[in-house]
Protein backbone atom coordinates (compact mmCIF):
# COMPACT_ATOMS: atom_id res chain seq x y z
CA UNK A 1 0.00 0.00 0.00
CA UNK A 2 2.98 2.55 0.74
CA UNK A 3 4.89 1.09 -2.22
CA UNK A 4 5.61 4.89 -3.19
CA UNK A 5 8.11 5.24 -0.14
CA UNK A 6 10.48 3.37 -1.27
CA UNK A 7 10.88 4.92 -4.41
CA UNK A 8 13.56 7.89 -5.19
CA UNK A 9 11.12 10.41 -5.93
CA UNK A 10 9.72 10.36 -2.92
CA UNK A 11 12.92 10.46 -1.14
CA UNK A 12 13.56 13.43 -3.44
CA UNK A 13 10.59 15.12 -2.75
CA UNK A 14 11.24 14.79 1.26
CA UNK A 15 14.86 16.43 0.64
CA UNK A 16 12.96 19.55 -1.38
CA UNK A 17 10.50 19.86 2.05
CA UNK A 18 13.42 19.81 4.58
CA UNK A 19 15.08 22.99 2.51
CA UNK A 20 11.84 24.70 2.05
CA UNK A 21 11.50 24.27 6.25
CA UNK A 22 15.11 25.22 6.83
CA UNK A 23 15.25 28.12 4.61
CA UNK A 24 11.89 29.41 6.03
CA UNK A 25 12.94 28.80 9.48
CA UNK A 26 16.43 30.65 8.56
CA UNK A 27 14.48 33.74 7.13
CA UNK A 28 12.00 34.17 9.99
CA UNK A 29 14.94 33.80 12.72
CA UNK A 30 16.99 36.46 10.66
CA UNK A 31 13.72 38.55 10.92
CA UNK A 32 12.99 38.16 14.48
CA UNK A 33 15.94 36.53 16.32
CA UNK A 34 13.72 33.98 18.21
CA UNK A 35 15.57 30.96 19.58
CA UNK A 36 12.41 28.86 18.32
CA UNK A 37 13.40 29.12 15.12
CA UNK A 38 17.14 27.55 16.08
CA UNK A 39 15.05 24.73 17.63
CA UNK A 40 12.92 24.07 14.57
CA UNK A 41 16.21 24.29 12.10
CA UNK A 42 17.78 21.90 14.40
CA UNK A 43 14.71 19.38 14.99
CA UNK A 44 13.97 19.52 11.01
CA UNK A 45 17.88 18.56 10.00
CA UNK A 46 18.00 16.42 12.83
CA UNK A 47 14.90 14.36 11.06
CA UNK A 48 15.97 14.61 7.73
CA UNK A 49 19.30 12.71 8.58
CA UNK A 50 17.01 10.19 10.81
CA UNK A 51 14.53 9.75 7.38
CA UNK A 52 17.19 10.18 4.57
CA UNK A 53 20.43 8.29 6.38
CA UNK A 54 18.91 4.83 4.89
CA UNK A 55 18.69 5.92 1.38
CA UNK A 56 21.99 7.35 0.83
CA UNK A 57 23.79 4.19 2.93
CA UNK A 58 22.11 1.83 0.53
CA UNK A 59 23.38 3.53 -3.03
CA UNK A 60 26.98 4.49 -1.02
CA UNK A 61 27.46 1.11 -0.34
CA UNK A 62 27.73 -0.32 -3.62
CA UNK A 63 30.88 0.44 -5.72
CA UNK A 64 30.01 1.06 -9.64
CA UNK A 65 32.27 -2.37 -10.14
CA UNK A 66 29.81 -4.21 -7.91
CA UNK A 67 27.39 -3.21 -8.80
CA UNK A 68 28.14 -4.09 -12.97
CA UNK A 69 29.13 -7.80 -11.63
CA UNK A 70 25.96 -8.58 -10.48
CA UNK A 71 24.03 -6.93 -13.38
CA UNK A 72 26.04 -9.03 -15.45
CA UNK A 73 25.13 -12.25 -14.32
CA UNK A 74 21.41 -10.43 -14.30
CA UNK A 75 21.94 -10.19 -18.48
CA UNK A 76 22.26 -13.94 -18.46
CA UNK A 77 18.60 -14.68 -17.53
CA UNK A 78 15.68 -14.59 -20.13
CA UNK A 79 13.77 -12.41 -17.86
CA UNK A 80 16.20 -9.71 -17.34
CA UNK A 81 12.99 -7.08 -16.56
CA UNK A 82 12.38 -9.06 -12.96
CA UNK A 83 16.08 -9.45 -12.74
CA UNK A 84 16.70 -5.80 -12.90
CA UNK A 85 14.38 -4.96 -10.31
CA UNK A 86 15.58 -7.47 -7.73
CA UNK A 87 18.53 -6.15 -8.37
CA UNK A 88 17.52 -2.43 -7.74
CA UNK A 89 15.79 -3.83 -4.81
CA UNK A 90 18.90 -5.71 -3.30
CA UNK A 91 21.20 -2.50 -3.77
CA UNK A 92 18.70 -0.70 -1.67
CA UNK A 93 17.93 -3.03 1.51
CA UNK A 94 21.78 -3.97 1.67
CA UNK A 95 25.00 -2.76 1.32
CA UNK A 96 27.77 -4.65 -0.44
CA UNK A 97 29.08 -6.37 2.71
CA UNK A 98 25.96 -7.03 4.12
CA UNK A 99 25.02 -9.01 0.91
CA UNK A 100 28.35 -10.59 0.98
CA UNK A 101 27.95 -11.91 4.63
CA UNK A 102 24.07 -12.38 4.27
CA UNK A 103 23.12 -16.58 4.21
CA UNK A 104 21.58 -16.69 0.91
CA UNK A 105 19.98 -20.28 2.41
CA UNK A 106 17.82 -18.46 5.33
CA UNK A 107 14.57 -18.26 5.77
CA UNK A 108 14.98 -14.77 6.16
CA UNK A 109 16.53 -13.69 2.67
CA UNK A 110 14.23 -16.24 0.87
CA UNK A 111 11.14 -14.74 2.08
CA UNK A 112 12.53 -10.87 1.46
CA UNK A 113 13.37 -12.21 -2.35
CA UNK A 114 10.05 -13.92 -3.18
CA UNK A 115 8.24 -10.56 -1.18
CA UNK A 116 10.66 -8.54 -3.68
CA UNK A 117 9.99 -10.73 -6.89
CA UNK A 118 6.05 -10.42 -6.18
CA UNK A 119 6.61 -6.99 -6.10
CA UNK A 120 8.41 -6.39 -9.20
CA UNK A 121 5.70 -8.55 -10.40
CA UNK A 122 3.00 -6.37 -9.78
CA UNK A 123 1.57 -4.09 -12.01
CA UNK A 124 0.72 -1.61 -9.61
CA UNK A 125 -0.23 1.96 -9.74
CA UNK A 126 3.01 3.21 -8.05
Amino acid sequence: MFDFMDTDWFNIGLEIVFVILISYDLKKYFETRKSSYITNIVLTIGFAIWTLYPYYTSYIGWENEQKMVMISHCNETDNSKLCKCIDEATFKNYTHDEYILIDKNSTEYSEWLSETKEECLDESWF
